[in-house]
């Protein structure tokens, strides 16, 4: 009987929200929405983003989706009709007509105009987003190579989760001698080039291009518009560090807000293992890390990290 009623219960909040959207469609047919202020939370995938975004999903002042939208991001401008050569897009790409699909898919979505949002791709994708908004916000959650790297390594022996949308890929992918066949995450400048390199350097490619992505573009936002978060600092203490965020970006950091974050290592998004600083130490990768760290040196000091 339980399982019944769970069913029930399940079904009548499907066709609910269903019809709250056919309500928002029609509203939106009639006076297009207009974001404003949306919060984009940006930086390379493994690096604590989904932690971050579904923490500022809470906050009772953003609309959210509670899932990434590189599918919609990409039916705009489709990686495939630009010749595969990069997920980023730059201010010249933005048009009124995406600004329009935008505010309407965010409305329908979540009844709200001030939203946050997350993808594996919009890190690259900051001028473009920028130039749609000028009034957006942005948190940058960074997190040092050794552990950033590892992650990304184990996320790649899972294409099924992070390779969907490479099936069509037109290269052939043999990386580690044909180890791993489908490419994963996002796609930046210069990406061929590891077609058949060591998995190591294709990950500690994509770290430097992400995280350098970001950082260039920082000079482009206002210091009002933007956070930045370290994922060390937030298994250190998840409530300083979040609250720092929130108000910087003019959030407010209610007591729920705060029960939440002191909670939140307690019921982690999609780790791989135990949550602990220098996870990569010890592990199965620590011989191919170590070697590509010293490459990623200057890249460090920009970020922050000088140890």
């Amino acid at each position: 009987m339980g399982e019944f009623l769970i069913k029930v219960d399940k079904t009548l909040r499907y066709h609910a929200k269903r019809a709250l959207q056919r309500v928002r469609t029609w509203r939106a047919d009639r006076n297009p929405p207009r974001l404003s202020r949306p919060v984009f939370v940006v930086g390379c995938s493994r690096a604590g983003t989904t932690l971050v975004y579904k923490t500022f999903s809470q906050s009772e002042e953003l609309g959210s989706l509670n899932r990434e939208t590189h599918a919609f991001w990409d039916s705009l401008h489709p990686v495939d009709g630009r010749g595969w050569n990069t997920h980023a897009l730059g201010a010249v790409d933005a048009s009124e007509a995406d600004r329009l699909e935008a505010n309407r898919f965010f409305y329908i979505g979540t009844g709200r105009t001030t939203i946050v949002d997350k993808n594996n791709q919009n890190g690259l994708c900051i001028p473009y987003l920028l130039a749609l908004y000028p009034d957006a916000r942005f948190v940058f959650v960074k997190r040092a190579a050794g552990d950033n790297i590892h992650s990304l390594i184990e996320g790649w022996k899972r294409p099924a989760e992070y390779a969907t949308w490479s099936d069509h890929l037109p290269e052939k992918v043999s990386i580690d001698g044909g180890t791993f066949q489908r490419w994963c995450f996002f796609l930046a400048d210069g990406w061929r080039d590891y077609l058949n390199a060591p998995i190591e350097e294709v990950c500690a490619f994509q770290y430097r291009a992400m995280n350098e992505a970001i950082l260039d573009a920082k000079a482009l936002v206002p210091p009002g518009q933007w956070a930045e978060l370290r994922y060390e600092d937030l298994l250190q203490d998840p409530v300083a560090g979040f609250r720092r965020a929130f108000l910087a970006l003019g959030l407010g950091f209610s007591r729920n807000l705060e029960a939440h974050c002191a909670d939140v290592l307690n019921r982690p998004y999609n780790a791989f293992s135990e949550i602990k600083l220098d996870k990569w130490r010890g592990k199965g990768n620590c011989d191919r890390i170590e070697r590509i760290l010293p490459s990623l040196a200057d890249l460090n000091q920009r970020l922050g990290y000088t140890e």
